[in-house]
């Protein structure tokens, strides 16, 4: 049996943070983009997070963690360049990768594991989808490796869309609790109304 990797692409700009990194941003106590690491490390036994560059501050967030850190020189150029990288940089015997967006700090390992265990109960390669209690296409998303030659050929900023409706009928959508297959911070003002958010449900 092969194994299940998830990918983190986190070699984005946060351009529309203002000056400031949302992957660095305290959740927990803890980096984002730390957290997110530590939750897939949970559920799979191989991490990839793809960075701007090897010496870029969010690497210092990973120090300690045995995942692989993938530099993508071409990250401008989209999302897409980060999956290509990431894809291209998976050690064999990988059947199977999930897509775990940095910016999305409600997902759990029990999500990721959620997905695992859907493609583990198909008797065929199936893709399976994070959605929303009210049926809305989310986060993450696995892909089986039989789609990653798909994803190498990916462009533009439009992640892999492309290959998800390619696949429309193989694949599987998994109800994951509230909203968290959805939410995502990517500007000041998301993390002021999350952060409000979290406050009212712990005051303490």
């Amino acid at each position: 049996m092969g194994g299940i990797a998830v990918l983190i692409p986190a070699a984005g700009a946060s351009s529309r943070m203002r000056g400031a990194d949302k992957l660095l941003k305290q959740v927990g106590g803890r980096a984002l983009l730390r957290r997110q690491a530590e939750e897939a490390l949970r559920a799979v036994n191989h991490v990839t997070v793809t960075l701007p560059d090897h010496d870029h501050p969010r690497a210092a967030a990973l120090a300690g963690l045995p995942v692989q850190l993938v530099a993508v020189p071409d990250a401008s150029l989209g999302m897409s360049a980060s999956l290509r990288r990431g894809v291209g940089m998976l050690p064999r015997g990988i059947d199977a990768l999930i897509v775990l967006p940095a910016d999305m700090p409600e997902l759990t390992s029990e999500d990721i594991l959620m997905l695992v265990q859907g493609f583990r109960a198909m008797p065929q390669p199936t893709l399976q989808q994070g959605c929303a209690e009210d049926g809305t296409p989310g986060h993450p998303v696995l892909f089986p490796a039989d789609c990653f030659s798909a994803i190498q050929m990916l462009d533009g900023d439009e992640g892999a869309r492309s290959v998800l409706a390619a696949n429309r009928n193989r694949l599987r959508r998994v109800t994951l609790p509230g909203r968290r297959a959805l939410i995502d911070l990517d500007t000041p003002e998301a993390w002021r109304d999350w952060e409000k958010r979290q406050e009212a449900l712990d005051p303490c």
